[in-house]
């Protein structure tokens, strides 16, 4: 009887044993294959922290002011306006009365001097005498000293060819060097609006006045 009691509590210890290594076992963890590791997830880039957006006032409208209100400069005077006259009117018949005139003789050398502006305003002078000498061009009584002739003898004297001989003294002075017997003398006078033109027809040997006449020109 002790024998069978003692073979089974040596049974007993032995199973209380096996038991106690065979729990032992299964809570240990499992070994680790080192040859198949364990694949690491990429790592993801952090954005950056997002700055605010900066908020800009906006501008109050500020209402448009009306601008300095421009007055006209007084003190300017205005442009003088053109004036056209009407030379051919006045010098024909006057040219033609010339012509006819007993104290001209046929054959002889004539200056036409340029048309004085003896006005109280501003004219068209060289308009006058261009007319003058266009009247005269084909008179069959005159030889008239050309253009040329007449700026080369005021070069002379030391004047512009556009200049006026300005002075009957003068006028004949220059008909000397020229060799013309006769100088037709004219002149723009009165009013600039409505001008007179008087023309005289002298001498140059002696001065005389042998012909003398007065037109009025009308403007277009």
């Amino acid at each position: 009887m002790i024998k069978t009691l003692g073979r089974y509590a040596l049974l007993t210890t032995v199973a209380v044993i096996l038991s106690g290594c065979i729990m032992q076992r299964e809570q240990q963890p499992a070994p680790v294959d080192q040859a198949q590791p364990t694949p690491q997830q990429p790592v993801q880039p952090v954005p950056p922290p997002q700055q605010p957006v900066p908020t800009v006032p906006s501008v109050p409208s500020v209402p448009q002011q009306p601008g300095p209100i421009e007055h006209p400069d007084e003190s300017a005077q205005p442009a003088p306006r053109e004036r056209h006259y009407d030379w051919n009117s006045a010098v024909q018949p006057m040219v033609s009365k010339m012509l006819q005139a007993s104290g001209a003789s046929a054959g002889n050398v004539l200056l036409v001097d340029s048309v004085n502006n003896r006005t109280n305003g501003s004219i068209n002078a060289s308009e006058a005498t261009e007319t003058l000498r266009s009247a005269l061009a084909n008179n069959g009584k005159f030889t008239l000293v050309t253009a040329q002739q007449l700026a080369m003898a005021k070069q002379q004297l030391g004047l512009s060819p556009q200049d006026s001989l300005g002075s009957r003294s003068k006028a004949i002075g220059i008909a000397r060097n020229v060799g013309a017997q006769y100088v037709l003398y004219s002149s723009a006078t009165g009013s600039a609006s409505a001008p007179g033109l008087q023309m005289q027809l002298m001498l140059v040997q002696t001065g005389e006045i042998v012909w003398s006449g007065k037109g009025a020109v009308q403007q277009q």
